[in-house]
């Protein structure tokens, strides 16, 4: 065991536990009984340090190759240095300045990608040509991801409120799956429902017809942590059996949700951390009067786009 081994920390004392807000006024425009679990305040600003972490330090590998729009790439970026290793993240152009910057920050290397010339799979393969000793890591088809997240799902189950539902949004289905495992292992019945970009459906569409469906290109939602091709597969393994439904959101009502939490809640969020108040917004009789625990899950938000979002 190397010395990096033994300095390693678990997840449950490496993460911060989630923010929980109370937004009277948001749940009462809304129509429901309303609990926010931020995780705008997680190390690096999103959830995606519970799957980073959990996968970075229980790996051998010393070089890790991960693709990302830019909450896993910092999750990871940071991950790998508490732990002394290194990391290439593979970004698409388009992402947002703030998290290609903030990736650098960390210490991690960003190779950028014209995901309309080249995707993100295609570089990462050519990577993996380059560093055959590097961990190849998914932001969310992988079981050690989705078991950093589950961890999310133990906590809202240990919190001291019954909630009729949790919901979640869904890019490639690493944190749903997780919220589901974390949920069922505490024995809590809360349903689990995914709120997914209108324009980047796939997982709607393979939750509808019982087989994973692909988007044919990297969909330019505005929620640009949704911007996935489609669902892994053992993402789908939990996600077929433990959602109860997952909600199409469309642009306008994401960027509501953005103006919503920031005015009714007090909470600075990016586009895809509002899909969950999205999907209320989007089908509002399912959850009328109900106990709903809306998982928020960055504020990792170009300030450009969210002046823009704001103005309306």
């Amino acid at each position: 065991m190397t010395q990096s081994q033994k300095a390693i920390i678990p997840l449950t004392q490496r993460i911060r536990p989630t923010t929980i807000v109370e937004a009277p006024r948001l749940g009462k425009l809304l129509g429901v009984n309303l609990t926010i679990a931020s995780e705008a305040f997680q190390h690096t600003g999103s959830f995606k340090f519970r799957a980073a972490y959990n996968v970075a330090a229980n790996v051998p590998e010393q070089m890790i190759i991960a693709a990302s729009s830019g909450n896993f790439g910092q999750a990871m970026a940071y991950s790998c240095s508490l732990l002394g290793k290194n990391c290439i993240i593979v970004m698409p152009s388009t992402s947002a300045k703030v998290k290609i910057d903030a990736v650098r920050e960390y210490g991690g290397t960003v190779d950028l990608v014209n995901t309309k010339e080249k995707s993100r799979a295609q570089r990462i393969a050519e990577l993996s040509a380059e560093h055959p000793d590097a961990y190849i890591a998914s932001a969310y088809n992988d079981l050690l991801v989705i078991a950093g997240n589950a961890s999310l799902g133990t906590e809202l189950a240990n919190l001291d409120r019954k909630f009729d539902f949790v919901i979640s949004p869904v890019g490639g289905g690493g944190l749903v799956s997780g919220l589901i495992n974390g949920l069922r292992k505490s024995n809590n019945n809360a349903r689990v429902v995914g709120a997914e970009p209108a324009m980047a459906n796939d997982a709607a569409r393979t939750f509808r017809s019982g087989e994973i469906v692909a988007n044919e290109s990297e969909p330019q939602t505005i929620a640009d942590g949704a911007r996935t091709l489609s669902i892994g597969n053992h993402n789908w393994a939990v996600m077929k059996d433990g959602l109860t439904d997952i909600i199409e959101v469309s642009e306008e009502n994401i960027k509501e949700g953005v103006r919503l939490l920031f005015s009714l809640a007090n909470l600075k969020c990016e586009p895809t951390s509002a899909l969950s108040i999205g999907a209320i917004l989007t089908n509002p009789a399912i959850f009328k009067d109900k106990s709903v625990c809306c998982v928020v899950t960055g504020g990792n938000v170009d300030p450009g786009i969210y002046r823009s979002i704001l103005a309306g």
